[in-house]
């Protein structure tokens, strides 16, 4: 018996124009793999379960296929991009070129209102951990990365580096919850914070890298773990 999928987001919860809507409510689901890689994204089911026209969702579609998150094959279907290990390593060499470079810059200019902001942070995220919520504590992840991007006070930083960090952002929910990640992920944040707050850019640039490379460590095996989900490119 085939396994029910997931519901999608609710558009309510989105905001901006019906096809932003969709479109943030597919992603999400790709993201998460409530669709998984290789499955056919039935566009009569999905209008039915959010409540649309096929319009919206077709130009959500075209824009996930811009993404490189679907594929659109005509007289055929839609279906999501398996995964490639070759687009999840370049993802990540970008990322952490980004990365390097934003908390290098952030040791140097840092102030103690954007440290005070990393600490709160880093307390939400232990109060998160502790209580076992992982999709709470991964947004606190991603909202810690975030500030570290602002704080160079380049505004695109933060939208560059989601992007090339989308493929290894879907690959790694493949080993979630890994046992004792989320207590590693949050000492690794703690040694950037440190770091930032000593103005060491070559201890922030060390940590930072470490912690960039933990999640390329999880992923390497799961080619070989899921073959089914990873094209051959």
């Amino acid at each position: 018996m085939k396994k029910s999928r997931p519901t999608l987001q609710p558009l309510d919860d989105y905001s901006g124009s019906l096809s932003q809507k969709v479109y943030l409510s597919l992603k999400q689901a790709i993201l998460t793999l409530a669709f998984r890689p290789g499955e056919r994204m039935q566009k009569q089911e999905i209008c039915a379960e959010l409540g649309v026209s096929r319009s919206p969702v077709t130009e959500a579609m075209a824009r996930l296929a811009s993404e490189g998150l679907v594929d659109i094959i005509p007289q055929t279907g839609t279906f999501v991009t398996r995964f490639s290990m070759a687009e999840i390593s370049e993802g990540a060499f970008l990322r952490e070129a980004l990365e390097l470079a934003a908390v290098e810059r952030a040791a140097a200019t840092i102030t103690e209102e954007q440290l005070v902001q990393l600490r709160r942070n880093l307390r939400i995220q232990e109060a998160l951990m502790q209580d076992g919520d992982l999709a709470g504590f991964h947004q606190m992840d991603a909202r810690m990365h975030e500030l570290i991007l602002s704080f160079t006070g380049y505004r695109r930083l933060a939208a560059l580096a989601e992007t090339a960090w989308i493929h290894v952002n879907r690959a790694r929910h493949l080993n979630l919850p890994a046992p004792g990640r989320m207590q590693a992920t949050l000492a690794e944040h703690k040694a950037i914070v440190a770091a930032l707050e000593a103005r060491d850019a070559k201890a922030a640039r060390e940590a930072t890298r470490y912690h960039l490379n933990q999640l390329i460590k999880f992923l390497e095996p799961l080619a070989i773990k899921h073959p089914e989900l990873f094209s051959n490119g």
